[in-house]
């Protein structure tokens, strides 16, 4: 059995059926079980207690979580290992061979992780001790390269698998920089603030107060699905970006907002009228003619 754990800071769209885990599932024909990282994970990205990478992402922390919540299923199902396609000295962070053996301990798991790639200058585990799986069997891989890897899955027929970028989006330095914006903001996230993060320009006006900027039609369609109570502005009779406002703006800062909307509109078509569209009293109209500056925005996108 396969498990996959999903979170807002996955690139991967595990649901798709041509989504890269399904289709390496089918070639192996195992089931895939699906595991959602809940808000409970945020708690982790907040403080983690190994620290983190490069920027927001706390790779050991994340991966004492998933080994906890996979050895849960393991009991689950009746299995009495798990398997996991790491490699020694791959990641800097999570896949050093101490940290290896700090995960496993701190997840309950010593002794219950195969890594098939890198088994031969790893401890022993379990399932080869008790004979379950065959340690001459198994590889000496390490270090960052892909070769063996890829000529593995050459060999054995695999195709439709992730390139070896790419990832988390936590490792990302721009992404990361709208996660500490949101998480020095906001003690209570929901699941919708959190979608937004991959989502449009980002300008945060005030603590308390950001808006995001669609930056396309697709966009823009995302943003309305996501607008839940917010306050959402809009050009009314001219094209433009959509706009929503994830706090309680003023009168002054709705203003402000719709001199955004101006900005990401083009001059030649750019009216004055701008549409505010609030879910809890309907819809209502401002006169909006500023048009928000290019190094105003510079100092506020996140």
């Amino acid at each position: 059995t396969a498990v996959h754990f999903t979170s807002f800071f996955s690139p991967l769209d595990a649901e798709r059926e041509d989504s890269p885990v399904r289709l390496i599932a089918a070639q192996f024909d195992v089931p895939v079980v699906l595991r959602a990282k809940g808000l409970d994970f945020l708690d982790i990205i907040r403080n983690p207690r190994h620290g983190y990478g490069k920027n927001v992402n706390p790779c050991i922390d994340c991966r004492i979580y998933t080994f906890v919540k996979a050895k849960a299923l393991m009991e689950e199902i009746g299995a009495s290992f798990l398997v996991t396609g790491e490699v020694a000295g791959q990641r800097p962070m999570s896949q050093r061979r101490d940290a290896m053996r700090l995960i496993d301990k701190q997840s309950g798991c010593d002794g219950l992780v195969l890594r098939p790639l890198s088994a031969k200058i790893l401890p022993p585990t379990l399932p080869e001790t008790q004979g379950v799986i065959k340690r001459e069997e198994l590889l000496d891989v390490a270090g960052r390269g892909r070769k063996v890897q890829m000529r593995l899955a050459k060999e054995l027929g695999l195709t439709g698998y992730s390139a070896p970028a790419g990832g988390c989006l936590l490792t990302d330095k721009n992404f990361s920089r709208r996660v500490r914006d949101l998480l020095a903001d906001r003690e209570d996230i929901d699941q919708d603030e959190l979608a937004l993060l991959q989502i449009g320009r980002h300008v945060r006006i005030r603590p308390g107060l950001k808006v995001v900027v669609g930056r396309s039609e697709q966009e823009n369609l995302r943003l309305e699905e996501l607008t839940g109570t917010s306050l959402a502005f809009r050009s009314a009779d001219f094209p433009g970006p959509l706009v929503i406002a994830r706090g309680e703006p003023t009168a002054e800062e709705e203003v402000l907002i719709g001199s955004i909307v101006q900005r990401y509109c083009k001059e030649s078509r750019r009216g004055t009228a701008i549409e505010i569209i609030d879910p809890r009293s309907g819809e209502r109209r401002i006169e909006v003619t500023d048009v928000a500056s290019d190094s105003w925005l510079t100092e506020r996108l996140v």
